[in-house]
């Protein structure tokens, strides 16, 4: 059985991404309750959010119903499971303490359980000085004792190894990097580079948009609407285009009675990534902790991997990822 597990993303955006929080009744609330218990239950031991999920008045909202669905949970369970958000580097976030009063906020809003805290995205490309020293902010939290774990986000290889150099001198270990990884994305070099740092230093590759927001959950022949503008427009432009791939996920899934959302995530996991699977109900909670019950064979990935090398259309790239 492969070691590395599946995690839970609670954000903002429709599943296959991020959890969708915006909830307009009570009913709705029950349901998310259900699906975040159930998960947790279920074994998926990483929930992942953001400080940036949840705009305007809704800012945090995110944490804030994850903190309140925390508080009726044992502490044994609670040492079982990582907590962890995202920091967002905005520009008014100036200097070495310029996420202090941002992680202030976040462990407040989840009720004082906040494990890891990540830099949401590298600020390299546009104010590269502010890299380090926010970086060294959160060095500063972990050496006070604030947080356990520090981790990073949409980070090439080059940042990747600089970030780690610069806490590696102050004996304090990056544990994690996010980045986006699914069979829709587009294998580069940059990929291969940030695994083999991540190999080389025991850092754990955690892998969001596993899904593709959802694409590679559709059955071929099968054109579903979906809540917004833009990921209609995805996915008529990605859906013609990725059928055979599609048709090879439900194939594959028939032998193991088991959805192609489950194909999916078993082919991230077999790459050695953890997959951050956003989930929206109770059934696609079951559907997630299924995939932890059994593995593709060295012959069904290898199919797969081909499959996305030779994939005609790729999910766009995410402009926030540096160097």
């Amino acid at each position: 059985m492969i070691k590395n597990r599946v995690g839970i993303g609670f954000g903002t955006w429709a599943w296959g991404n991020k959890f969708v929080w915006g909830y307009k009744a009570e009913t709705d609330d029950i349901l998310l309750k259900k699906t975040f218990s159930d998960a947790i239950e279920g074994g998926l031991d990483l929930v992942d959010t953001a400080d940036s999920y949840g705009t305007g008045k809704l800012f945090g909202q995110s944490e804030t119903l994850i903190g309140d669905f925390l508080e009726e949970f044992p502490i044994t369970k609670l040492k079982k499971i990582t907590i962890a958000t995202k920091l967002a580097p905005f520009p008014w976030r100036i200097g070495r303490n310029g996420l202090k009063q941002a992680f202030k906020e976040s462990n407040k809003r989840l009720k004082g359980n906040l494990k890891r805290v990540q830099l949401h995205w590298s600020t390299y490309r546009y104010a590269p000085w502010q890299e380090e020293q926010l970086i060294n902010g959160l060095g500063d939290l972990y050496e006070d004792g604030f947080i356990e774990e520090i981790g990073l986000s949409n980070t090439g290889p080059k940042r990747l190894n600089f970030l780690y150099q610069k806490l590696k001198e102050r004996g304090i270990k990056i544990k994690s990097i996010q980045m986006q990884f699914s069979l829709l994305t587009k294998p580069s070099l940059a990929d291969e580079k940030i695994k083999n740092v991540c190999n080389e230093n025991n850092i754990e590759y955690l892998a969001y948009s596993p899904l593709a927001l959802g694409i590679l959950t559709v059955p071929v022949n099968k054109s579903p609407k979906t809540s917004t503008f833009i990921r209609n427009q995805l996915f008529r432009k990605l859906l013609p285009k990725t059928s055979e791939l599609r048709a090879l996920l439900g194939n594959i899934g028939k032998k193991y009675s088991a959805s192609q959302a489950q194909v999916a995530l078993n082919w991230v996991r077999s790459h050695g990534a953890k997959p951050i699977v956003g989930i929206r109900n109770p059934s696609q909670a079951k559907d997630a902790i299924a995939a932890l019950n059994w593995t593709l064979t060295k012959k069904e990935k290898e199919s797969l991997d081909l499959y996305r090398e030779h994939c005609p259309i790729n999910m766009p790239t995410n402009p926030f990822i540096s160097p």
